[in-house]
């Protein structure tokens, strides 16, 4: 897990997407952004939830900020160059998100108040509903495999399934970390169940498990011991770019972490947030409607806490990640989690070029109706 998301801390790097937004704008303008003159944009997901930080960044922006995203929080990099003609200076805010319920803390599920009993839901549904074949894959290998003594011998039970490595998709084992193989294949059984198999136990595995595993006439399910170190998946994706399957492509080589992490949710949001952002940066470097703008790139994840009685919104938290910065001279900057975190805390939370909302919808519905003339 270290491997895949490196120094990406949650914990203690969250801030209200309220404060955040601010922050962001007052570091823009210190990078020499003009006031009036900025286009924000987001690759944001499509859910509800995501339109409380939109209207934030509209408030502080003085302007809506143009679609860059897909379902998923995927960056839709096919429109980097009309996005450019619109601003002089350019924001693009990505962000994977994720539902918070405080009352369990637990990730991955939203109160939504548009619908009956206004239960809990998946939040976010696109990323949890990529990885329910991989959870679902999972759950089965951590009940059909288990430990037990067969002729007084340390024993591993397999199911066929999982033993047969011939399959298109699926979950598969590292089978040389489960028993030692003879000539590079997989021994002869102990013992041959109707369903299973059993094997001598891979010493190396025997030390990482408890004595209580290993009793006669007993079986022992593996569970939470079947790490991510111990099994991969496949299943046929769409290398299609920015399809449908872009979401999965990005979290696919990482789901054997994702699945095992405490919270699979969390783990797949900052792993997209990641995959998210290495790739369209390398697109930004190379599109040409970029040069000689002020550009910032940021991303990180939207944490969305359930709105409770009385609140029509939810209290969305954002964790930074990483920011990639250019200015009209040509000069680059990355913005590593740290260095970005302590940037926008330097900012002030105080806004004076921010809009009033509701004073600007007013001026416009006072506005005299502008009569539209078509020639027939």
């Amino acid at each position: 897990m270290q491997y895949l998301m490196g120094d990406f801390k949650i914990s203690d790097n969250m801030m209200r997407f309220s404060l955040f937004v601010p922050r962001l704008y007052n570091l823009c303008r210190s990078y020499g952004f003009e006031k009036g003159m900025i286009m924000p944009s987001r690759a944001f997901c499509s859910d509800e939830n995501q339109g409380f930080p939109i209207i934030l960044i509209t408030k502080h922006f003085g302007a809506f900020p143009f679609n860059h995203g897909m379902v998923g929080g995927i960056v839709a990099t096919d429109r980097h160059g009309p996005y450019a003609h619109h601003g002089k200076d350019l924001v693009i805010i990505q962000a994977s998100h994720v539902g918070y319920d405080p009352e369990t803390g637990q990730f991955g599920a939203y109160r939504r108040l548009q619908v009956d009993h206004q239960r809990q839901d998946a939040s976010c549904g696109k990323i949890l509903g990529v990885m329910d074949w991989y959870l679902k894959a999972y759950a089965f290998a951590i009940e059909n495999i288990s430990f037990s003594l067969v002729n007084g011998n340390a024993a591993v039970i397999i199911d066929n399934q999982l033993l047969d490595h011939n399959r298109d998709a699926g979950i598969f084992l590292n089978i040389d970390q489960f028993v030692v193989l003879d000539s590079g294949h997989v021994p002869q059984p102990l013992k041959v169940f109707s369903t299973s198999k059993a094997f001598h136990v891979n010493p190396a595995l025997i030390g990482s498990l408890p004595k209580r595993y290993f009793q006669a006439d007993k079986r022992a399910p593996i569970k939470k011991k079947l790490t991510a170190n111990l099994f991969y998946f496949k299943k046929r994706i769409s290398e299609a770019l920015e399809g449908r399957d872009q979401l999965e492509r990005n979290l696919s080589h990482s789901m054997p972490a994702i699945v095992t992490s405490n919270f699979p949710a969390l783990a797949a949001a900052q792993i997209n947030t990641q995959v998210e952002f290495d790739r369209a940066y390398r697109t930004i470097l190379s599109e040409d409607s970029y040069k000689g703008k002020n550009l910032a790139f940021i991303a990180g994840i939207n944490i969305d806490i359930s709105p409770q009685q009385g609140q029509l919104f939810p209290i969305t938290k954002f964790v930074p990640w990483a920011a990639y910065v250019q200015n009209r001279d040509g000069d680059v900057f990355l913005k590593e989690q740290e260095e970005l975190l302590e940037e926008l805390i330097s900012q002030s939370t105080d806004n004076p070029d921010k809009i009033e909302m509701s004073k600007a919808i007013g001026a416009m519905e006072e506005t005299p109706e502008v009569k539209i003339e078509i020639d027939h």
